[in-house]
């Protein structure tokens, strides 16, 4: 379980990293999205309210959150 936590952590931190291409941002929310857990989807909740990502992200980020409530996982 605490892999799953830490590979999360990398992940969300990947996402919010500015410096990083946004390629690199949006591979790294799609696999959250892939991942559908209960933290993915916290994880992507947040990413979504984050006004600093761009909108092109943010929306994604709400696209996979979505995703995984439809899911029901």
């Amino acid at each position: 379980m605490s892999e799953q936590l830490n590979q999360l952590e990398k992940l969300n931190a990947i996402a919010t990293d500015l410096d990083l291409s946004a390629d690199l941002r949006i591979k790294a929310i799609e696999v959250l999205g892939k991942i559908g857990t209960h933290e993915a989807l916290l994880a992507l909740l947040e990413l979504a309210g984050n006004e600093r990502l761009i909108g092109k992200e943010r929306d994604l980020a709400l696209k996979q959150a979505r995703e995984i409530i439809k899911s029901g996982r």
